[in-house]
């Protein structure tokens, strides 16, 4: 499923913050501020799969890229390939614009498969550590 913030339903919404407090808040035992504003803006994009066991949404910035973020699997549904499905599709409609997103440092490998490369150096996040990886397309036409 591909939706526009303003197109969320209730019931989608729903499901969306509970996949990713179950993940990020209770599994990873990081309290922080999960709404942060974004996800019911007309230019974020939401992407999922069937029973909410995968999540990301792209957020457009202001520069003319974007972020990709909040990318989440659900515990029992890992392995399967969902979150690459859903990053094959983030990309698809981001299209041959430049993009960014801040990878908890163990994913670091998941993100190269799709032409991020890791910039600056490794950073805490709310007690986890991350690095900052681009795919830049835009400046290779």
């Amino acid at each position: 499923m591909n939706v526009a913030g303003t197109e969320l339903t209730a019931a989608q919404l729903y499901e969306i913050l509970r996949l990713r407090v179950d993940v990020f808040v209770v599994e990873q035992n990081c309290p922080y501020p999960e709404l942060d504003g974004r996800d019911l803006l007309a230019s974020t994009r939401h992407f999922w799969t069937e029973g909410f066991a995968s999540y990301l949404r792209v957020l457009a910035e202001g520069d003319g890229n974007f972020r990709i973020g909040r990318v989440v699997t659900a515990k029992q549904a890992r392995g399967q390939g969902l979150a690459a499905r859903l990053m094959t599709a983030a990309l698809a409609r981001i299209g041959d614009a430049d993009s960014v997103l801040d990878a908890q440092t163990y994913a670091r490998g998941f993100y190269a498969k799709f032409g991020y490369v890791a910039e600056g150096e490794e950073f805490d996040e709310d007690g986890i550590p991350h690095i900052r990886m681009w795919r830049r397309v835009a400046r290779t036409r």
